[in-house]
């Protein structure tokens, strides 16, 4: 009996070892993944930085009220993107 529950609990370890080996993710899928990752978040950053210095430059005067408002935003964003993504593909 001891010897038979040996015997499952290492055919199950090695249905296990296999399965887990098939579903690994190539170094391509975690370029592209990275990838993703890093547009998600630069993206919103840089479009709140020139979004912001366009603000900027139609006031009169030198401000940068309107660009580091939108940076933090962008960054905000870009925050948000990534977890979310993460939650739903990892």
């Amino acid at each position: 009996m001891n010897d038979e529950k040996w015997r499952n609990d290492v055919a199950r370890d090695t249905e296990r070892l296999k399965t887990a080996e098939r579903n690994r993710r190539s170094l391509l899928a975690q370029t592209v993944f990275l990838g993703s990752l890093s547009v998600l978040f630069i993206v919103p950053l840089l479009a709140g930085a020139y979004l912001g210095r366009w603000l900027d430059s139609q006031g009169d005067g030198y401000t940068v009220r309107w660009t580091m408002n939108l940076i933090i935003l962008g960054l905000a964003l870009g925050i948000f993107n990534v977890y979310f993504f993460i939650r739903k593909y990892w």
